[in-house]
């Protein structure tokens, strides 16, 4: 995934370091960088548009109120994965009072695959018979473009658990005849 491009060039980190100096500016160009990826990821979360730009404004909100202890140790769209997540998470929670999801449901709640990004229905349908911690490794490594590690530290889990999830995974996509093709060579 490529940044968007903003007039301040500071490094992801710097821009961190600076907003826990109280640098509104820096605060600005971060969120210039990733609100859209931060929607898109909180419009497959919550499967609704209202509820999205509201985890979009809680992620924000959660990052300005971490200032001046925010460390950024990874990649942004890493330290924001989680933080997305939880925001989510909490609106849903919020939206569904009377008790429709269960708390093992959302503890497992992964982003949908988005059948915009993946372009077929078929390919949307396999991914979304992966179990939750499968089709969650799987989007975010090809469709959030994050490495196995990024994967790992946003997760809170070992790497060779990542590892693992994604082998069952494509082997599951490639075992089915719907999406086989994706994985033959052209």
């Amino acid at each position: 995934m490529s940044e968007p491009e903003t007039r301040d060039f500071r490094t992801d980190a710097r821009l961190f370091a600076a907003i826990n100096r109280g640098d509104a500016s820096a605060f600005d160009t971060l969120y210039e960088r990733y609100a859209d990826w931060v929607h898109a990821l909180a419009v497959r979360f919550t499967r609704n548009e209202a509820d999205a730009l509201d985890v979009l404004q809680d992620a924000f909100t959660y990052l300005i109120k971490k200032a001046p202890s925010l460390q950024l140790t990874a990649k942004a769209t890493t330290y924001l994965y989680p933080v997305v997540k939880h925001a989510a998470i909490t609106r849903i929670r919020k939206r569904d009072r009377e008790g429709n999801l269960s708390a093992e449901a959302l503890h497992n709640l992964t982003a949908p695959p988005a059948t915009a990004e993946l372009g077929s229905n078929d390919l949307h349908d396999v991914l979304a018979g992966l179990s939750e911690p499968h089709r969650e490794v799987v989007l975010m490594r090809y469709i959030d473009d994050m490495t196995q590690e990024e994967i790992a530290e946003a997760l809170n889990i070992p790497v060779g658990t990542i590892k693992s999830r994604l082998h069952h995974a494509i082997k599951t996509l490639r075992a089915d005849p719907r999406t086989h093709a994706y994985f033959d060579a052209p």
